[in-house]
Protein backbone atom coordinates (compact mmCIF):
# COMPACT_ATOMS: atom_id res chain seq x y z
CA UNK A 1 0.00 0.00 0.00
CA UNK A 2 1.35 3.64 -0.99
CA UNK A 3 1.73 6.61 1.40
CA UNK A 4 -0.48 8.72 0.69
CA UNK A 5 1.54 11.71 -1.08
CA UNK A 6 0.36 15.10 0.65
CA UNK A 7 -0.85 15.38 4.43
CA UNK A 8 -1.32 18.05 6.55
CA UNK A 9 1.21 18.23 8.75
CA UNK A 10 -0.25 18.56 11.89
CA UNK A 11 -1.96 15.73 11.03
CA UNK A 12 0.84 13.41 10.93
CA UNK A 13 2.73 14.83 14.22
CA UNK A 14 0.09 14.89 16.75
CA UNK A 15 1.34 14.00 19.66
CA UNK A 16 0.55 14.66 23.36
CA UNK A 17 2.97 16.87 24.43
CA UNK A 18 1.98 19.93 26.19
CA UNK A 19 3.89 22.56 27.98
CA UNK A 20 1.03 23.93 30.20
CA UNK A 21 0.49 20.54 31.63
CA UNK A 22 3.85 21.59 33.77
CA UNK A 23 6.12 18.43 32.21
CA UNK A 24 7.76 17.85 28.68
CA UNK A 25 9.52 14.06 27.79
CA UNK A 26 8.07 13.55 31.08
CA UNK A 27 10.05 15.99 33.46
CA UNK A 28 8.52 18.85 35.22
CA UNK A 29 8.50 22.37 33.32
CA UNK A 30 9.88 25.54 35.33
CA UNK A 31 7.69 28.43 35.58
CA UNK A 32 9.90 31.41 35.42
CA UNK A 33 10.56 35.26 35.21
CA UNK A 34 13.76 34.74 33.59
CA UNK A 35 12.81 34.81 29.99
CA UNK A 36 12.71 38.18 27.51
CA UNK A 37 9.47 39.73 27.85
CA UNK A 38 8.78 38.71 24.33
CA UNK A 39 9.91 35.06 25.12
CA UNK A 40 6.75 32.70 25.88
CA UNK A 41 8.80 29.44 26.26
CA UNK A 42 12.45 28.28 26.24
CA UNK A 43 13.19 24.11 25.67
CA UNK A 44 16.87 23.50 25.25
CA UNK A 45 18.12 26.66 24.80
CA UNK A 46 15.67 27.52 21.96
CA UNK A 47 12.73 30.60 22.35
CA UNK A 48 9.21 30.89 20.96
CA UNK A 49 8.30 34.58 20.85
CA UNK A 50 5.02 36.03 21.07
CA UNK A 51 4.78 36.88 17.29
CA UNK A 52 5.21 33.32 16.83
CA UNK A 53 2.50 32.02 19.78
CA UNK A 54 0.07 34.68 17.77
CA UNK A 55 -0.01 34.02 13.91
CA UNK A 56 -0.88 29.89 15.80
CA UNK A 57 -3.70 31.01 18.01
CA UNK A 58 -4.93 33.28 15.12
CA UNK A 59 -5.27 30.80 13.41
CA UNK A 60 -6.51 27.84 15.61
CA UNK A 61 -8.76 30.33 17.06
CA UNK A 62 -10.56 29.79 13.79
CA UNK A 63 -10.30 26.30 12.75
CA UNK A 64 -11.53 25.27 16.31
CA UNK A 65 -13.74 27.69 16.93
CA UNK A 66 -15.30 27.73 13.68
CA UNK A 67 -15.98 24.10 13.22
CA UNK A 68 -18.59 22.21 10.92
CA UNK A 69 -19.69 25.71 9.91
CA UNK A 70 -20.82 26.91 13.67
CA UNK A 71 -19.07 30.24 14.68
CA UNK A 72 -18.82 28.91 18.68
CA UNK A 73 -17.32 32.87 19.17
CA UNK A 74 -20.45 34.46 17.84
CA UNK A 75 -22.93 31.63 19.80
CA UNK A 76 -20.90 32.15 23.05
CA UNK A 77 -19.96 28.46 23.44
CA UNK A 78 -18.02 28.38 26.70
CA UNK A 79 -15.61 30.66 25.78
CA UNK A 80 -13.56 30.65 28.60
CA UNK A 81 -13.10 26.86 28.38
CA UNK A 82 -12.79 27.80 24.27
CA UNK A 83 -9.99 30.23 25.04
CA UNK A 84 -8.19 27.63 27.32
CA UNK A 85 -8.38 24.65 24.69
CA UNK A 86 -7.12 26.85 21.85
CA UNK A 87 -4.43 28.28 23.67
CA UNK A 88 -3.54 24.69 25.46
CA UNK A 89 -3.32 23.55 21.33
CA UNK A 90 -0.94 26.55 20.47
CA UNK A 91 1.62 26.04 23.21
CA UNK A 92 0.95 21.94 22.84
CA UNK A 93 2.16 22.36 19.16
CA UNK A 94 4.72 25.15 19.28
CA UNK A 95 6.81 22.90 22.01
CA UNK A 96 7.19 20.24 20.01
CA UNK A 97 8.12 21.70 16.76
CA UNK A 98 10.87 23.58 18.77
CA UNK A 99 11.78 19.81 20.46
CA UNK A 100 11.51 18.52 16.81
CA UNK A 101 14.03 20.70 15.64
CA UNK A 102 16.45 20.54 18.30
CA UNK A 103 16.50 17.31 17.24
CA UNK A 104 16.91 18.01 13.43
CA UNK A 105 20.27 19.53 14.48
CA UNK A 106 20.92 15.99 16.35
CA UNK A 107 19.98 13.65 13.55
CA UNK A 108 21.85 16.85 11.02
CA UNK A 109 18.42 17.02 8.93
CA UNK A 110 18.42 20.01 7.10
CA UNK A 111 16.06 21.73 4.19
CA UNK A 112 17.37 22.07 0.93
CA UNK A 113 17.09 24.82 -1.25
CA UNK A 114 14.03 23.52 -3.50
CA UNK A 115 12.01 23.46 0.23
CA UNK A 116 13.58 26.69 0.79
CA UNK A 117 12.20 28.35 -2.20
CA UNK A 118 8.59 27.01 -1.47
CA UNK A 119 8.86 27.81 2.32
CA UNK A 120 9.24 31.61 0.41
CA UNK A 121 6.26 31.28 -1.88
CA UNK A 122 4.24 30.06 1.11
CA UNK A 123 4.97 32.58 3.43
CA UNK A 124 4.81 35.48 0.81
CA UNK A 125 0.85 33.90 0.14
CA UNK A 126 0.02 33.56 3.63
CA UNK A 127 1.31 37.00 4.76
CA UNK A 128 -0.48 38.57 1.36
CA UNK A 129 -3.58 36.91 2.91
CA UNK A 130 -3.44 38.87 6.44
CA UNK A 131 -5.73 41.60 6.73
CA UNK A 132 -3.88 45.10 8.64
CA UNK A 133 -6.06 43.82 11.75
CA UNK A 134 -4.17 40.50 11.32
CA UNK A 135 -0.77 42.00 10.49
CA UNK A 136 -1.31 44.36 13.75
CA UNK A 137 -2.58 41.20 16.26
CA UNK A 138 0.34 38.71 15.13
CA UNK A 139 3.40 41.54 14.77
CA UNK A 140 4.31 39.38 12.30
CA UNK A 141 6.35 39.99 8.98
CA UNK A 142 7.09 38.10 6.43
CA UNK A 143 10.66 36.94 7.35
CA UNK A 144 8.64 35.91 10.64
CA UNK A 145 6.18 33.74 8.47
CA UNK A 146 9.45 32.11 6.37
CA UNK A 147 10.99 31.56 9.75
CA UNK A 148 7.93 29.77 11.04
CA UNK A 149 7.15 27.51 7.62
CA UNK A 150 11.21 26.65 7.91
CA UNK A 151 10.65 25.32 11.97
CA UNK A 152 7.54 23.51 10.63
CA UNK A 153 8.52 22.05 7.65
CA UNK A 154 12.14 20.88 9.41
CA UNK A 155 9.78 18.93 11.95
CA UNK A 156 7.89 16.82 9.57
CA UNK A 157 11.04 16.43 7.91
CA UNK A 158 12.23 14.74 10.98
CA UNK A 159 9.37 12.42 11.60
CA UNK A 160 9.51 11.60 7.55
CA UNK A 161 13.35 11.03 8.11
CA UNK A 162 12.94 8.34 11.51
CA UNK A 163 10.09 6.66 10.17
CA UNK A 164 10.88 6.19 6.12
CA UNK A 165 11.46 2.52 7.08
CA UNK A 166 8.24 1.69 8.22
CA UNK A 167 6.76 -1.24 6.46
CA UNK A 168 3.50 0.52 5.04
CA UNK A 169 2.10 -3.27 3.67
CA UNK A 170 -1.01 -3.44 5.64
CA UNK A 171 -3.45 -6.94 4.58
CA UNK A 172 -7.16 -6.87 4.19
CA UNK A 173 -7.05 -9.48 7.14
CA UNK A 174 -4.89 -7.08 9.26
CA UNK A 175 -6.91 -3.89 8.62
CA UNK A 176 -10.39 -5.43 8.15
CA UNK A 177 -13.28 -3.66 9.51
CA UNK A 178 -16.48 -5.86 9.42
CA UNK A 179 -20.27 -4.52 10.79
CA UNK A 180 -22.23 -6.67 13.02
CA UNK A 181 -24.90 -6.37 15.63
CA UNK A 182 -24.03 -7.84 19.51
CA UNK A 183 -26.21 -9.19 22.18
CA UNK A 184 -24.10 -8.84 25.85
CA UNK A 185 -24.87 -10.48 28.95
CA UNK A 186 -23.36 -11.25 32.24
CA UNK A 187 -25.26 -14.02 33.71
CA UNK A 188 -25.38 -17.76 32.61
CA UNK A 189 -29.08 -18.18 33.17
CA UNK A 190 -29.68 -14.65 30.77
CA UNK A 191 -26.89 -16.04 28.28
CA UNK A 192 -29.24 -20.03 27.99
CA UNK A 193 -32.37 -17.56 27.27
CA UNK A 194 -31.02 -16.09 24.37
CA UNK A 195 -29.22 -18.74 23.06
CA UNK A 196 -32.46 -20.57 23.14
CA UNK A 197 -34.56 -17.43 21.91
CA UNK A 198 -31.99 -17.53 18.60
CA UNK A 199 -32.22 -21.12 18.23
CA UNK A 200 -35.86 -21.05 18.02
CA UNK A 201 -35.77 -18.61 14.51
CA UNK A 202 -36.28 -15.08 16.42
CA UNK A 203 -35.83 -11.72 14.95
CA UNK A 204 -32.12 -11.27 16.30
CA UNK A 205 -32.34 -7.36 16.71
CA UNK A 206 -35.31 -7.65 18.51
CA UNK A 207 -33.66 -10.17 21.04
CA UNK A 208 -30.88 -7.89 21.53
CA UNK A 209 -33.62 -4.86 22.23
CA UNK A 210 -34.40 -6.61 25.38
CA UNK A 211 -31.23 -8.47 26.40
CA UNK A 212 -28.21 -6.82 25.22
CA UNK A 213 -26.45 -4.90 28.12
CA UNK A 214 -23.73 -2.41 25.84
CA UNK A 215 -24.41 0.85 25.02
CA UNK A 216 -25.24 -0.56 21.49
CA UNK A 217 -26.30 -3.13 19.23
CA UNK A 218 -25.04 -2.01 16.07
CA UNK A 219 -20.98 -2.62 15.88
CA UNK A 220 -17.68 -1.78 13.49
CA UNK A 221 -15.06 -3.33 14.51
CA UNK A 222 -11.28 -4.50 13.32
CA UNK A 223 -8.91 -6.40 15.41
CA UNK A 224 -8.19 -5.30 18.84
CA UNK A 225 -11.53 -4.15 19.84
CA UNK A 226 -12.90 -7.12 21.13
CA UNK A 227 -12.07 -9.50 23.60
CA UNK A 228 -10.08 -11.69 21.92
CA UNK A 229 -12.49 -14.76 22.52
CA UNK A 230 -15.36 -12.63 20.81
CA UNK A 231 -12.86 -11.54 17.85
CA UNK A 232 -12.14 -14.65 16.93
CA UNK A 233 -15.69 -16.02 16.60
CA UNK A 234 -16.81 -12.97 15.20
CA UNK A 235 -14.38 -12.83 11.94
CA UNK A 236 -15.39 -16.44 11.27
CA UNK A 237 -18.54 -15.31 10.48
CA UNK A 238 -20.43 -14.94 7.02
CA UNK A 239 -22.65 -12.32 6.16
CA UNK A 240 -26.12 -12.84 8.17
CA UNK A 241 -24.56 -15.54 10.50
CA UNK A 242 -25.30 -15.30 13.65
CA UNK A 243 -22.19 -17.27 16.50
CA UNK A 244 -22.94 -19.31 19.16
CA UNK A 245 -22.68 -18.50 22.83
CA UNK A 246 -19.38 -17.04 22.88
CA UNK A 247 -18.08 -17.35 26.84
CA UNK A 248 -15.16 -14.22 27.24
CA UNK A 249 -13.89 -12.95 30.44
CA UNK A 250 -16.20 -10.08 31.27
CA UNK A 251 -19.76 -12.36 30.24
CA UNK A 252 -21.54 -13.88 27.34
CA UNK A 253 -21.85 -12.56 23.72
CA UNK A 254 -23.51 -13.31 20.73
CA UNK A 255 -22.69 -11.81 17.15
CA UNK A 256 -24.60 -11.42 14.48
CA UNK A 257 -22.81 -10.49 10.59
CA UNK A 258 -23.69 -7.93 8.70
CA UNK A 259 -20.85 -7.06 6.27
CA UNK A 260 -17.96 -9.04 7.33
CA UNK A 261 -15.64 -7.02 4.94
CA UNK A 262 -16.26 -3.08 4.62
CA UNK A 263 -14.28 -2.68 2.44
CA UNK A 264 -14.09 1.48 2.39
CA UNK A 265 -13.42 1.03 6.27
CA UNK A 266 -11.21 -0.99 6.08
CA UNK A 267 -8.79 0.74 3.63
CA UNK A 268 -8.73 3.57 5.74
CA UNK A 269 -7.82 1.63 8.51
CA UNK A 270 -5.02 0.30 6.62
CA UNK A 271 -3.64 4.40 6.57
CA UNK A 272 -4.21 4.46 10.69
CA UNK A 273 -2.21 1.15 10.95
CA UNK A 274 0.72 2.53 8.87
CA UNK A 275 0.54 5.84 11.26
CA UNK A 276 0.43 3.50 14.54
CA UNK A 277 3.40 2.09 13.08
CA UNK A 278 5.07 5.23 12.01
CA UNK A 279 4.63 6.78 15.65
CA UNK A 280 6.01 3.97 17.78
CA UNK A 281 8.87 3.87 15.30
CA UNK A 282 9.16 7.87 15.97
CA UNK A 283 8.58 7.51 19.66
CA UNK A 284 11.36 5.37 20.33
CA UNK A 285 13.75 7.95 19.36
CA UNK A 286 11.67 11.21 19.95
CA UNK A 287 10.60 10.09 23.57
CA UNK A 288 14.35 9.96 25.00
CA UNK A 289 15.31 13.10 23.33
CA UNK A 290 12.93 14.86 24.79
CA UNK A 291 13.80 13.53 28.28
CA UNK A 292 17.07 15.11 28.11
CA UNK A 293 15.48 18.89 27.91
CA UNK A 294 15.27 21.35 30.19
CA UNK A 295 12.14 24.31 29.43
CA UNK A 296 10.88 27.04 30.85
CA UNK A 297 7.74 28.58 30.73
CA UNK A 298 7.04 32.51 30.85
CA UNK A 299 3.45 32.12 32.55
CA UNK A 300 2.95 36.04 33.07
CA UNK A 301 3.53 36.50 29.27
CA UNK A 302 1.36 33.48 28.07
CA UNK A 303 -1.32 34.46 30.73
CA UNK A 304 -1.44 38.39 29.32
CA UNK A 305 -2.20 37.02 25.52
CA UNK A 306 -5.82 37.16 24.72
CA UNK A 307 -7.71 36.20 21.85
CA UNK A 308 -9.56 38.43 19.84
CA UNK A 309 -12.87 37.26 18.39
CA UNK A 310 -15.09 39.83 17.07
CA UNK A 311 -14.59 38.39 14.01
CA UNK A 312 -12.19 40.80 13.11
CA UNK A 313 -9.32 37.53 12.91
CA UNK A 314 -10.37 35.40 10.32
CA UNK A 315 -7.18 33.95 9.69
CA UNK A 316 -7.14 30.20 9.50
CA UNK A 317 -4.51 29.01 6.44
CA UNK A 318 -1.29 28.65 7.94
CA UNK A 319 -0.95 24.99 8.36
CA UNK A 320 -2.99 24.47 4.92
CA UNK A 321 -0.83 26.49 2.73
CA UNK A 322 2.51 24.85 4.00
CA UNK A 323 1.01 21.65 3.75
CA UNK A 324 -0.43 22.38 -0.05
CA UNK A 325 3.37 23.89 -0.75
CA UNK A 326 5.19 20.98 -0.11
Amino acid sequence: MKKKKKRILTGILAMTLLLGGCNIGGREVVITGGLGSQDVFRIGGESCKITEAKVYLANYQNIYGKSYGIDLWEQGFHKDKLTEYIKEITLSEMSRIVCMDLLAKEQQISLGDEERQKIEDAAKEYYQSLTEEEKDFTGASESDIVSMYEDYVLADKVYQSLTEGINAEVSDDEARIMEAMQIYVKGKKKAKEVEEKLTAGEDFAAVASNYNKKPVIEITFGRGELPEEVEKAAFELDNEEVSACIAAEDGFYFIKCINKFNEELTDANKFKIVETREKAAFDDVYEEFVSGLTSELNQEVWDDITLITDGSITTDRFFEMIADSM
